[in-house]
């Protein structure tokens, strides 16, 4: 086999949501924090993202983690998170999966019944505890960093459909979330295509309008991607909603999205509909749970912010070796508009 640039990955989806992890073949960026290494790794080798993710190697419906060592002394390992259009400070089924195959792999040593890892990511340290038995991890719960909300109340113009009130939260990405009932969807399997261009459509109205800067790093100051907000009920005696994100360029996340439920939870404090320790269960679009609470109050800057906790499930599903070609046409591989909408 005659291939370049060889790296091992090992498949994996969090409650449905596919995230790849590289174990082998990447040498860690060069920065002073995840976040520089982050900002460098894209900068110098967006190749690596286009490679793994983009046609022929890769699927818009996929991402790919890079595992490192951690920059800051009280981290176990260090994680880089690659979407299809960006490198995102944070996601929680990426973390699922990247914390699951770290264990199951021996990259990480893992301790039964629980495994304590701190993770070092681009937007600050989560504290993970994954239950382990038999040498498998069952579950990964994880606090996230302080989520908080941007704006709230606020009415956009999107192009060709109207006015709408929005909101905007931060949860490791920042989120602009939307009631479904206010654009006509219930949130169902067969609205996924319908979901995907309104929440497009809507988050570049939302970025346009409404600036949103993190009062701590700068750099974190785009608008990522579209939550839609089912209604909130009680079932079994916990709030529970079903949500539905859009991830850019065009597609729905499969799992309940756990940096998007940071976001909905610091909204929902903010509005005194969820209190600090109440249970709260957060459903997708394939029915597929994340349990979460607020462990606490917080602060971002100046800003009133929250911490949440996130709780779900990852499964592997195989072990790929991903290589070039040197004659290979398309090394970094190619976008079509069949599957990757824009």
């Amino acid at each position: 086999m005659n291939l370049d640039r060889v790296i091992t990955v090992v498949g994996a989806h969090a409650e449905g949501e596919v995230g790849r992890v590289i174990t082998g073949g990447v040498l860690p960026p060069r920065g002073a924090s995840m976040f520089e290494q982050m900002q460098n790794l894209e900068r110098d080798s967006a190749w690596l993202r286009n490679m793994l993710l983009f046609d022929p190697r890769g699927s818009v419906n996929a991402a790919v983690n890079l595992i490192t060592p951690p920059v800051r002394d009280d981290a176990d390992l260090g994680m880089i998170v690659m979407e299809s259009d960006y490198f995102v400070p944070m996601s929680g089924s990426n973390l699922i999966c990247t914390v699951t195959a770290a264990l199951e792999t021996g990259v990480i040593p893992m301790r039964e019944p629980e495994t304590i890892v701190r993770v070092d990511t681009p937007a600050g340290v989560v504290e993970v505890k994954a239950e382990c038995r038999a040498g498998k991890c069952r579950r990964v719960t994880f606090r996230n960093i302080p989520s908080f909300v941007m704006h709230r109340d606020r009415m956009i113009e999107v192009a060709g459909l109207g006015t709408f009130r929005v909101d905007v939260a931060y949860g490791g990405m920042i989120y602009c979330i939307i009631d479904a009932t206010d654009v006509g969807v219930t949130l169902a399997r067969h609205e996924a295509r319908d979901l995907v261009g309104l929440g497009e459509r809507i988050k570049a109205a939302a970025a346009e309008q409404l600036p949103s800067v993190h009062p701590e790093n700068p750099g974190i100051h785009t608008i990522n991607q579209t939550e839609f907000a089912g209604p909130l009920e009680v079932i079994d005696g916990v709030k529970t909603s079903k949500n539905a994100v859009v991830v850019s360029p065009g597609r729905l996340d499969r799992c309940p999205c756990g940096t998007g439920t940071s976001a909905r939870l610091a909204l929902l404090h903010a509005r005194g509909t969820l209190a600090v320790g109440e249970a709260f269960r957060h459903t997708s679009i394939l029915d597929t749970v994340f349990d979460c609470r607020i462990v606490e109050t917080a602060q971002a800057g100046i800003v009133p912010a929250i911490i949440p906790e996130v709780s779900g499930r990852a499964w592997l599903t195989g072990v790929s070796y991903y290589g070039v070609d040197p004659e290979d046409p398309f090394p970094e591989g190619y976008r079509l508009s069949d599957t990757w909408f824009q």
